[in-house]
């Protein structure tokens, strides 16, 4: 009995090609044709890619350029994030109405946590309700893994897709990893995967035969960690979710101000900041909040619900656009705050239609540097000027 206690029951779930598949719910004649979702221009990258033109070499995060040279017959849509958010939040409506406890990894994944469901109802049975629940909720598609942890339901279920299930039974995580390739373990990234590629290391099978003093050695703590998942081991627990979660700032003038080039620096100013929290914690948001205080104290808000994003560019156009409806009284401004909230896990890469490569390299690029140097390490020209006019002027 106390075996059975102990037994753990964790599924993830991921919506099959979910740009492409609300593309084909909203438009049928998709359907079974290679499909294309990313910007219209030659110099854009691929947000998404059907199954259709994968076997031609197509996958996310290529340059358009030549994902048309490759599948030169696939049909281009560019990315609808509204469309996108509405049906992922109609899909996290149904899973955290169904399931004991819930953890949205990002806009298309989630895991559920069904320890104890087995004693009543039947964790495989319950699973292929749900499953059948959101297809008949949402129109989509979606493909699903159980096992005894997070790493191993994860793995599985890419070996489920498209729109089908998989079940690893508990003691079998071992004999399940052991012929993937080592790229297929979370947490093994390219430069890694070269490394242990270059040791004869080409299967987890290996992986998981590597003494963890070497393992160590090798990767450090990221080595250990490794070396426990080779090995089928994933102990981490389900994250409630929450729609709660956000991140903010803001700041108290010395002086009260209505100077709106000034004011205008400081929301660009700490939209950037907040939009590399993002990115770094790899989080998209979906609510936008803006705060702002008056001299006499008054204080007012507010809010937008948004398409997930961590996007420099649309961000700072929707905290513009709030903090204009928001200054209506032309008195002098006391505080300003820029708060980010329902907060879910994901790449703001996926947002970023119109982005071109370059664009996508220079965020990159950005970001690394306030990686290593520190938040404001690099910003726009306009924050730093009226910053720096501000701290000089004795007119302020």
């Amino acid at each position: 009995m106390d075996l059975f206690d102990n037994k753990r029951f964790v599924a993830h779930l991921d919506l099959d090609t979910f740009f492409v598949s609300v593309e084909r719910l909203k438009n049928s004649k998709f359907i079974g044709k290679p499909l294309i979702v990313g910007g219209m221009s030659d110099r854009a990258v691929v947000s998404a890619c059907s199954y259709e033109t994968r076997k031609f070499g197509v996958h996310s995060a290529m340059p358009m350029k030549l994902a048309m040279r490759l599948c030169p017959h696939a049909i281009v849509v560019r990315g609808d994030m509204d469309s996108y958010s509405y049906y992922s939040r109609v899909v996290t409506d149904v899973v955290r109405e169904t399931v004991p406890v819930m953890e949205k990894a990002s806009v298309d994944e989630f895991y559920v946590d069904l320890t104890g469901v087995d004693r009543f109802f039947g964790c495989s049975q319950f699973m292929i309700e749900l499953k059948n629940k959101i297809k008949k909720e949402s129109g989509l598609p979606i493909s699903y893994a159980l096992a005894s942890n997070k790493l191993i339901s994860k793995v599985a279920t890419d070996d489920a897709k498209p729109d089908g299930r998989k079940e690893i039974l508990h003691g079998l995580e071992k004999d399940y990893l052991a012929p993937l390739k080592i790229q297929r373990m979370p947490g093994i990234g390219e430069k890694t995967s070269v490394l242990l590629l270059q040791m004869g290391v080409s299967t987890i099978k290996i992986l998981s035969e590597i003494p963890v003093p070497m393992m160590h050695n090798l990767l450090g703590k990221n080595g250990i960690d490794l070396s426990r998942k080779a090995n089928g081991i994933d102990p981490s627990p389900i994250i409630p979710y929450s729609e709660q979660k956000s991140i903010g700032t803001e700041e108290t003038f010395m002086q009260d101000t209505i100077d709106m080039q000034f004011l205008n620096s400081e929301l660009i100013r700490m939209t950037e900041r907040l939009t590399f929290q993002l990115r770094k914690q790899e989080r998209l948001t979906g609510c936008v909040t803006v705060k702002l205080r008056y001299a006499n104290f008054d204080t007012v808000s507010k809010q937008m619900v948004i398409s997930y994003t961590a996007s420099d560019t649309v961000l700072l156009k929707k905290v513009k656009e709030l903090f204009a409806k928001l200054y209506d009284k032309r008195m002098l401004v006391r505080l300003i705050g820029v708060r980010f909230s329902h907060l879910v896990q994901g790449s703001q890469q996926i947002n970023l239609f119109e982005d071109t490569e370059e664009a996508v390299r220079l965020y990159q690029a950005m970001d690394a540097m306030r990686a290593r140097y520190g938040d404001e390490a690099i910003k726009r020209a306009i924050s730093v000027k009226e910053r720096e006019k501000r701290e000089r002027s004795p007119h302020f």
